[in-house]
């Protein structure tokens, strides 16, 4: 083993360490790729808590790790995942303390897919999974707004536009702008500033977000998740009137209505004054019409009441406790007065058969005693005939409640044919020169049909 290794450390030879062919292969290498290209699929993708972005690139044969660090995957549109391909500018090298081979990624872009889109698609896709586009959370616009926000750019043409179309529709509203970037980096915080604080603020019916048509690029900010957050988080009703008809953003999903078009959000958000007047002449008619047919099945109901059998119970049962009551105040009226007679003559007896002074006293007696009977029949008259008025008022109280008359009373009138005695619901049932017999709350009358009107 010493002659072994005594041949290899043969003098003139160069002997390495292993951090220095580590970092001679790392010079070697950053200086013969010192900008590559490459294109591969991600595989064991791992985002560190440091911000850094670790993974594979592979093709079917072989493949290379790759880092990513914080500073470069920053400036990414879309979120890298397993699975995809993609496009890197980087440089190769050697990760000295594990001897590894690698690629130190400062640029990336998908393969078969443009980064926007991509982009767009993730977060499309993420946020319909949180719920965000749920059409159950969206809330209805109010029918007549008086407050509306306007969070866009002053100067663009479809702020005119959108005022133009408001003022013609109605003119009595009071309209906010919002001034805000629509397009470039600080377009996106920018708006979901402003949706923040019109919502503090709480002065608003409805809040409009509005920008003209443009590129996806132009586009952008509100396709940014802060935006689409802040939509949801709104307590205001918002509609996304971004760009043209063809043209689609996150912040039309969340917001509660999309617009094509910002004169189209005008013509949404407010209906005209003649449409306004058309729906209202429609409720009244509707209403009027509810009114009447109410009306209609409470007079039929009460003909039915009075002509059913529980009605003349009722009614047979209240006469016989009038009839009960009549006869209980008869009876008191002759009981007392048969012992008030009998009490006088008493009185009258005890006097003629006493001397004068005993028939005095004895008199003086019989008088308390006389009175004081009196006093308690009259207590006990006065009760019964108490109990009886109130057992009196129930059983009227009952009638009333399911008396037609009580519904005369109101004005209603019940309309007969005077030959044939039916009860006339229709005008149609009728003609002129027909006669007919009115009852009313108290009388009635025999008129004849002069006119008939549907």
């Amino acid at each position: 083993m010493a002659e072994a290794l005594g041949s290899i450390g043969e003098p003139g030879k160069r002997i390495y360490s292993v951090s220095e062919l580590n970092e001679t292969a790392r010079g070697i290498l950053e200086e013969s790729f010192e900008e590559v290209w490459i294109q591969g699929e991600i595989s064991n993708f791992r985002a560190h808590s440091s911000g850094h972005h670790y993974f594979s690139l592979k093709d079917s044969r072989c493949q290379i790790a790759a880092v990513m660090f914080r500073g470069r995957n920053r400036g990414l549109r879309f979120r890298p995942e397993d699975g995809l391909l993609v496009l890197i500018r980087g440089r190769v090298t050697v990760y000295e303390p594990r001897g590894t081979y690698q690629v130190i990624v400062e640029g990336m872009e998908p393969r078969g897919v443009g980064a926007l889109q991509l982009a767009f698609e993730q977060l499309k896709a993420r946020l319909n999974a949180e719920g965000l586009f749920d059409p159950a959370r969206k809330r209805p616009l109010p029918i007549l707004p008086r407050r509306i926000g306007l969070i866009t750019s002053p100067s663009g043409a479809a702020v005119r536009d959108l005022l133009q179309v408001l003022r013609r529709r109605y003119a009595n509203l009071h309209i906010t702008i919002f001034p805000t970037a629509v397009q470039g980096k600080t377009a996106a915080p920018e708006i979901a500033a402003a949706l923040a604080e019109m919502n503090r603020m709480g002065f608003h019916d409805v809040l409009i977000l509005a920008r003209g048509g443009g590129s996806l690029e132009d586009l952008w900010p509100f396709n940014e998740e802060v935006v689409a957050r802040a939509i949801a988080a709104s307590r205001i009703p918002v509609i996304s009137a971004v760009g043209h008809e063809i043209d689609f953003t996150i912040a039309d999903f969340v917001a509660d209505l999309r617009a094509p078009t910002p004169s189209a959000a005008a013509e949404m958000v407010i209906e005209t004054k003649a449409a306004l007047e058309e729906r209202i002449s429609f409720l009244t008619a509707s209403l009027r019409n509810s009114v009447r047919l109410l009306f209609s099945q409470l007079r039929t109901r009460v003909e039915i009441l009075s002509r059913s059998r529980s009605f003349r119970l009722v009614e047979n049962r209240l006469g016989v406790a009038q009839q009960r009551v009549d006869d209980a105040v008869q009876r008191l009226r002759y009981s007392w007065r048969d012992r008030r007679h009998r009490l006088r003559e008493r009185l009258q007896n005890s006097r003629a058969g006493l001397s004068a002074g005993l028939r005095m006293a004895e008199w003086e007696r019989s008088k308390r005693r006389w009175e004081s009977a009196r006093g308690a029949v009259q207590l006990q008259i006065q009760a019964m005939v108490s109990r009886l008025r109130s057992a009196h008022r129930e059983y009227l109280g009952r009638l009333e409640s399911l008396s037609p008359l009580g519904v005369l009373r109101r004005g209603y009138a019940i309309c007969r044919d005077s030959r044939t005695g039916i009860i006339l619901k229709n005008s149609a049932d009728t003609e002129p020169g027909k006669s007919l017999a009115i009852r009313l709350h108290q009388g009635g009358l025999d008129c004849q049909v002069k006119e008939v009107k549907s």
